[in-house]
């Protein structure tokens, strides 16, 4: 499907703007789609694939490979399948092409993740045993609770094969799937995980001040950037904020528009009341300063957005910025190119960081 999601949130707003929004800037890291499946690798080489679902499925189940990056990175494998008000004990009865898997067809438990959720996390053997079966089985069928799930395995030795790739793992022992004599010691170790302090700042302005703030801001651009933002007619939405932050700044998010499912919110930094000097926001990751679905926790100093590329919620991105005191870093990324019935909680995760906030 690739960007296809797109298309779908964009239905409602009938314009480029979304897109611009929703579309990432160049990634500091990335993702790869492999027929059924996904991959994607965080700032600190550590890599997750996800086999797809139908996106018409009835039942939802998928398999999800994390390895961490490092000659030590161990390779954990997991199915997930998705029920209805699913109780302990389960037991999860799996088949590789039709033949029982693992070898004896004993079921396996599966634990709880909620309360529609079952989880299985395959031992080192049946790990093993599994990826090298990928190479020329088709499909891994599973029964649960009176249901059955179809789990295609179309594209997962590509998708492993690229993390591999990523990770600097292509012909050595470590390697998922192109193995070769070199030793585990000349994968090269991951970077350090960045720590990035976000400054707690001053609550939001009372509705009049931001509104008249807002108003004062607009105003100002009609004139020198009139489509940098659209109008709040306020036949939806009154959403103007804004926020006192430090060294008499204020942090200003104007409604741009809206779909069925999507709020945009562009963020300005003005200081005072001087909006003719206001500056427009960048954010890593982003085209320009506009966000979806977001809001800023002055608590912890840090701004939020959720991208919906779909009323459900199951594609998108979702990301957390954080105030340094003089501009937004990021601190977390996560996207979802594939509208495959995924929940935001499996999405690949692009960007990681610790955060520390300070008073």
């Amino acid at each position: 499907m690739g960007a296809g999601w797109f298309r779908v949130g964009l239905a409602p707003l009938c314009g480029a703007m979304l897109l611009a929004a929703m579309a990432p800037a160049a990634a500091q890291s990335q993702s790869k789609t492999f027929r059924d499946w996904i991959a994607g690798c965080d700032n600190l080489r550590s890599c997750t694939a996800l086999s797809l679902p139908d996106e018409t499925a009835e039942t939802v189940g998928f398999l999800k490979l994390e390895r961490p990056g490092g000659p030590g990175g161990a390779v954990s494998l997991s199915l997930k399948l998705v029920g209805e008000k699913l109780k302990l004990p389960l037991a999860v009865g799996l088949t590789l092409d039709g033949v029982p898997f693992p070898v004896g067809g004993k079921p396996l438990a599966a634990t709880l993740e909620d309360v529609e959720t079952a989880r299985i996390v395959f031992s080192e053997a049946d790990t093993a045993t599994l990826i090298a079966a990928a190479r020329k089985a088709t499909k891994l069928s599973a029964s649960l609770a009176g249901k059955s799930y179809a789990i295609s395995l179309a594209g997962s030795v590509a998708a492993m094969l690229w993390i591999d790739e990523q990770q600097g793992r292509l012909n050595t022992v470590t390697a998922l799937i192109r193995k070769g004599p070199a030793a585990a010691s000349t994968v090269p170790s991951p970077p350090a995980l960045p720590v990035i302090t976000a400054r707690a700042t001053g609550p939001a302005l009372a509705e009049a001040a931001a509104k008249a703030l807002g108003a004062s801001l607009r105003k100002h651009l009609k004139a020198s950037d009139p489509d940098v933002c659209e109008e709040d007619d306020g036949a939806r939405y009154n959403t103007d904020r804004a926020w006192q932050l430090d060294g008499g700044r204020r942090l200003i998010g104007l409604y741009c528009g809206s779909g069925a499912y999507n709020i945009l919110t562009g963020y300005w930094l003005v200081t005072g009341d001087a909006v003719a000097s206001a500056r427009k926001l960048a954010f890593a990751e982003n085209e320009n300063n506009i966000l979806i679905n977001s809001d800023y926790m002055p608590e912890t100093g840090q701004l939020l957005y959720f991208a919906k590329g779909r009323g459900i919620g199951d594609c998108g991105g979702a990301g957390t910025y954080a105030w340094t005191g003089s501009d937004f870093a990021l601190t977390a990324l996560s996207t979802m190119g594939e509208c495959r019935q995924l929940s935001s909680d499996d999405w690949l995760v692009l960007f990681r960081s610790e955060v520390k906030v300070v008073k």
